[in-house]
This record gives structure tokens, C-alpha cells and sequence, in this order.
């Protein structure tokens, strides 16, 4: 079933009511990334241009880089996004909602998976199931196309702070959402690091699934009480 279209003023109006839910998914990312950082190896999975470039040491034989990780993670991130476009969904928010479920499940199977042990198989299987969640993510937010809230990069983010004047008297404070996007990143990367280096994998895993679950909810609250996303 295909999404409503809606006016311009309400789809402004539902675009403010997702930015704070975006934010959020944007936090993750940072605590992902720290995991499969501090975790898992030289690998994300959440930002595949890193990826590519730990692919291309791998293939220079830089020591510290895996070419199976690095592809394991992008295949992983490729399959995430193929089914996270294709979701079908009759509103923004309840796109939002099922990618978000579905994140929560996987990473608390990637959770379980780190408290349960150690090793190769437990490090690729953790890879796969965050890259698939990140992947699906990303094109979540790519679908719904709220300017500055990529939720995974930061790069046009951060260029956009630095190239466009500053719009804080305007409608919509397009500066105020950018840096709101960079802060949600560097305070995801923050608590991820500390929860894996201070209490364990499976407590920054889990601690994601629980803010990812929070996400669904919230996402799919509105829609089931007034009839619409």
C-alpha cells in the first residue's frame, strides 16, 4: 500500500513531529558504530563510506583490516537497505515505526549474541545483524526525505552548517536541526563507548534495542490513536 501524499503544510507539520524520532535513530548510529569500532574490528556498520575505504587498505594489505568483514558488513548493510526501501507502509510514521521495530530486533539479537560469547562466529553474526538494522535504517530515512536528518551521515550535514547562512529567524531552523544532528551522532558514539568499555557489548546492544523499541512505539502511537500518520 502506498503512502498518502499529503499538503505541503502537513507534511511540514510531519516532518517537525519526526525530527526529535529521527534524532534518536541518528543517536544510535553513534553507539552502533562504537560498538562495531571498539568491538568487532576495523569495520562499521552504519557508515559504509568508511567501509569502502577499510575495503580498500584490506586490498593494499594494510595490517588490522579484513576484506571479509568489510564486505560481510556492506553485503549485510545492502540487504538491510533492499528491505528497508521496499517496506511497504500507508504513512511517514508507520515507516518509521516498522524500520524501527524491526532495528529493535535485530539488535537484540545482536545483544544475546554478545552475552552469550565470544569469537569469530559471534563478531561476524553481531556484523551482519546491526549492518542489516543500519542498512534498513538508511533507507528508512532516505524515504522519508526529511532535509538534514540522514541519520547514519554527516557529511552533507555538516557541509551544510558551513556553506549556507544561518537560518535561525526562519521557519523550520534548519542550522539548529543540523547541529541537533551532530550532537545526537557524537553523544550516540559517547555512551556506546562507554557502555561497551565500562560494562560489556551486550549492555550497549541491549541498551540500543531498548531505545529502538522506544522509537516503534512512539512512531506508531499517534497513527493507531487518531486513525493516520
Amino acid at each position: 500500500m502506498a503512502e498518502r501524499p499529503a499538503g505541503d503544510a502537513e507534511r511540514k507539520k510531519d516532518e517537525a513531529a519526526l525530527v526529535p524520532l529521527l534524532l534518536l535513530l541518528t543517536l544510535v548510529t553513534g553507539a552502533v558504530d562504537a560498538v562495531s569500532i571498539l568491538r568487532l574490528g576495523h569495520v562499521f556498520v552504519a557508515n559504509m563510506t568508511g567501509n569502502v575505504v577499510f575495503l580498500g587498505f584490506a586490498l593494499a594489505g594494510a595490517k588490522g583490516f579484513s576484506i571479509t568483514a568489510s564486505f560481510v558488513a556492506l553485503a549485510s548493510f545492502l540487504a538491510g537497505a533492499a528491505v528497508g526501501g521496499r517496506l511497504p507502509a500507508s504513512s511517514r510514521r508507520q515507516r518509521l515505526a516498522r524500520v524501527a521495530l524491526g532495528e529493535a530486533v535485530l539488535a537484540g539479537a545482536s545483544a544475546i549474541v554478545a552475552a552469550s560469547g565470544g569469537g569469530t562466529a559471534a563478531r561476524y553474526a553481531i556484523t551482519v545483524l546491526l549492518a542489516v538494522a543500519m542498512g534498513g535504517q538508511n533507507a528508512m530515512a532516505r524515504k522519508l526525505a526529511v532535509p538534514d536528518l540522514t541519520t547514519t551521515v554527516l557529511t552533507l550535514t555538516l557541509t551544510g552548517l558551513a556553506s549556507d547562512r544561518p537560518d535561525l529567524a526562519k521557519p523550520g531552523f534548519h542550522t539548529v536541526r543540523r547541529l541537533s544532528a551532530v550532537a545526537a551522532i557524537l553523544a550516540g558514539a559517547v555512551a556506546g563507548a562507554v557502555l561497551v568499555l565500562h560494562t560489556s557489548t551486550g549492555w550497549a546492544l541491549g541498551a540500543t534495542a531498548i531505545l529502538l523499541a522506544a522509537v516503534a512505539v512512539a512512531a506508531a502511537w499517534p497513527s493507531g490513536h487518531r486513525g493516520r500518520g
